[in-house]
Formats: C-alpha cells, structure tokens, sequence
C-alpha cells in the first residue's frame, strides 16, 4: 500500500472534528434563541377570520371595497391554522374579485399614499401570490372537502363575486380566479414599485 493510500484511509477512518466551531462563533443560533429576533406575531383562530370575513362582506355590501380590502390587509394571518389561513385568503380574494378594474389602480394609490399603505400593499402581493399558488395547483376541492377559492367564487359582470358554482364552469372560474390576481398584481408592482417583490420573498411571515 502506496503513503498516500495509507494517508487517505488513515483521513477518512478519524474523527478529524472535535471542536465544535458553531459553539465558538459569536452570531451563531447554538448561543441564542434566533426567535428572539422576530416580533411575537398575534394568533387568530379560524373563528376570528370567519369574523373578520363577515365583517369585509358588511363593508361590501354597504358599498365601501377599500374599507373592506383595507380590512383585510391590516389584519393578515400569520400566526395561525391553515384553516384559518386559507379563510382569510377566500376573504381578501373575494374582495379582489368585487372591485372593477377600472377602479384598482386609483385605490391602491389611495392605500399606498396614506400610514401603513406600503405594508397593506406588501401583504397584498403575498396574498396575491399565495392566490395564484392555491388556483393553479388545485383546479378540484381539496381532501378536506372544502372548495378551494378560484372555485368558490366567479366573477359576474357587475363586479361582485358569485359564491358556488355552475355545472361544467370549473376550468372557466379557475381561469377567471387566476386572470384577477394577475390584474391585481400588475396594479400593485405599479403603484409601489419591484421592491415589493424583494420585500414580500425575504419576510420571514409567510399568510
């Protein structure tokens, strides 16, 4: 057997690491709790969502969407159940879908200029995303029996959205779903910029 071959097998068979360098580092998470960095995040249960959904369909109903979308982004889902989750992203898709077109870009706008506007716009591009996420990998309800909300809901000609659905009609509301979080998400890299992507992949809270 060749010095290097005695070298190579002598290598591999040590335990050549017995300090643990992790321990020795300043900014490693083995000193502290890395939590700690993080604010504590509110938890809302799946009733608190349904509550605040009866709440946005009281504001659309009186006519106010950007009350009622408003509503929604202030109170985003972090802490929470993926029941309660997938609630409060039915609610604020729900409201996407009642608001006309020709109404999104001057409301954004409206949201954005006035305190908190840019954090309201940045939970609305995760909850866009979380949208087209949950349309296109679940054109059928899921294993819990509960209708996914590209299903749920089908835009109408005036704007409010149709709970239910019709016979056959299931690729065309997966198609309407996924053509309005589009729209909407043209309208908010618009009004506040592509910094609203980078900020939206690197937050930690995920809705």
């Amino acid at each position: 057997m060749s010095i290097i071959q005695q070298h190579t097998q002598a290598t591999l068979s040590d335990a050549w690491r017995t300090i643990n360098i992790d321990a020795l580092t300043e900014d490693s998470p083995v000193n502290f709790d890395v939590s700690t960095l993080h604010p504590p995040l509110p938890e809302i249960s799946e009733a608190d969502a349904r509550a605040i959904n009866g709440q946005v369909r009281q504001l659309l109903r009186g006519g106010d969407a950007e009350g009622a979308l408003r509503g929604c982004l202030e109170m985003p889902v972090y802490n929470g159940s993926e029941a309660a989750k997938e609630t409060h992203l039915h609610t604020v898709i729900e409201v996407l879908q009642s608001i006309k077109a020709s109404e999104m870009t001057p409301m954004l706008q409206r949201i954005y200029g006035q305190q908190g506007g840019s954090e309201c716009l940045d939970v609305l591009m995760k909850y866009l995303y979380k949208g087209m996420g949950a349309t296109s990998s679940s054109s059928a309800a899921d294993g819990s029996g509960r209708a996914t909300p590209a299903r749920a809901m089908t835009p109408q000609a005036t704007g409010f959205s149709q709970v239910g659905q019709r016979p056959m009609a299931a690729n065309e509301s997966t198609g309407s779903a996924m053509s309005v979080l589009l729209s909407w998400h043209e309208k908010v890299v618009e009004v506040a910029g592509l910094g609203c992507i980078g900020r939206v992949m690197t937050d930690f809270r995920r809705v």
